[in-house]
């Protein structure tokens, strides 16, 4: 990787998380695709995206917590089975056309669900509790295989079912992606016994967008207008993906 491509990479990091974090994501969708458009190496894309996914995911977990969005009984029953599944899906790599196929159709899902139904807020309901174990584990694996948080799928299933505020979804959403990240990338560096070091790198960049963004995210903006732009971000770059296999 030369300098230039580093210094592009760092720069689209920073926004990336800064875009993100203001709704309680940590980016993993975004570095994906920012690492995938610069030819960055499939197995080195995982265990990047998740590093920095941690770092961001814990800032977005103070921050919103400190605002009071976080609810621990909202939280528990889609974490139960999800860091287990997670560190699965994280010890297992799929095949380069796969990888890319899988993670346009997520990008362009998550953006087509923003874009075509966005969510409107209403008193929550609490999701029946076996529904909210399986989709914590099956949100777990798909997150440990794509080398993403979950949060990108947890957001709008809380949204769309009109199981928590849009804050409050932000904020579960945080601490389950730290959760995932963290066991997921356990599981990939069980499984390869290696790390790019580039990778450290962009750990300033993330850190700094994602404190900013989480501050604004959980106590100025409206997470709504945030949302209707990242879709953008993730429709681009789902159909780069899916266009350039």
């Amino acid at each position: 990787m030369t300098p230039d491509h580093l210094t592009l990479i760092t720069l689209c990091i920073f926004v990336i998380a800064f875009l993100y974090s203001t709704v309680g994501h940590a980016g993993a969708s975004g570095y994906i695709a920012v690492l995938s458009l610069f030819s960055v190496a499939p197995e080195a894309i995982k265990p990047t995206a998740l590093t920095l996914n941690i770092l961001v995911a814990s800032i977005c977990t103070v921050q919103f917590w400190r605002a009071g969005h976080f609810s621990w009984r909202l939280f528990w029953p889609f974490a139960l089975l999800s860091a287990p599944l997670a560190f699965l899906g994280g010890y297992f790599n799929l095949p380069a056309d796969i990888f890319k196929i899988l993670i346009g159709v997520i990008l362009l899902f998550s953006a087509a669900r923003f874009l075509l139904r966005p969510p409107t807020e209403q008193d929550p309901t609490k999701p029946p509790r076996l529904v909210a174990i399986l989709s914590g584990a099956g949100i777990g694996l798909l997150s440990g295989l794509t080398g993403t948080g979950g949060g990108i799928f947890l957001t709008p299933l809380l949204l769309f079912k009109h199981w928590a505020s849009t804050k409050q979804a932000a904020a579960v959403s945080a601490l389950f992606i730290l959760l995932n990240s963290s066991a997921g990338l356990l599981g990939n560096l069980s499984s390869t016994k290696q790390f790019p070091t580039f990778a450290l790198a962009l750990v300033v960049a993330a850190g700094i967008g994602g404190s900013i963004g989480s501050y604004f995210g959980s106590q100025r903006f409206d997470p709504m207008i945030i949302k209707r732009f990242l879709a953008i971000v993730l429709l681009v770059a789902g159909t780069k993906l899916v266009l350039t296999l």
